[in-house]
């Protein structure tokens, strides 16, 4: 009796360990609606900000931005881009120590923060961002000295 119990047993010991060692599927991320978004003031006021930004309207940006931030965006990323813009008016308009600051800001925010390659290239804000970015790099443990 014992030996035909055996591969009942190997089977189910079998079938029992592939059910153990099989991941669950991640779940599937969920999505934002932009109109959903636009109806927070934090996120409208980036969302304008960046649209003034880029229509040249810079007194309008930086406002909507400020508020943005004010007003506590939700995401992380979010502030990190809010931060991102207001350096980069604050460099154009040669307010230096503010640029860094608000580049400093934007990594604190948002550990992964970076530039495109080609914002990472402007010859004003570039310098600043990479200056600010190389400090963000773990510093390389030192030998102890004997």
């Amino acid at each position: 009796m014992r030996a035909r119990l055996r591969p009942l047993l190997v089977a189910a010991a079998v079938c029992l360990a592939a059910c153990a060692t099989t991941p669950p599927a991640p779940p599937v991320p969920a999505t934002q609606s932009i109109a959903a978004l636009y109806q927070r003031p934090a996120e409208r006021a980036l969302i304008n900000g960046i649209r003034f930004y880029e229509e040249g309207s810079f007194d309008r940006a930086e406002t909507a931005l400020r508020s943005a931030l004010e007003q506590g965006l939700a995401d992380a990323r979010d502030t990190a881009t809010a931060h991102k813009y207001l350096a980069f008016l604050a460099c154009a308009f040669s307010r230096l120590d503010e640029c860094e600051q608000h580049f400093r800001d934007a990594f604190a925010a948002d550990a992964k923060f970076s530039l495109t390659e080609t914002e990472v290239g402007h010859p004003i804000w570039g310098p600043i961002y990479r200056k600010v970015a190389a400090a963000q790099q773990p510093q390389a443990a030192t030998p102890a000295r004997k």
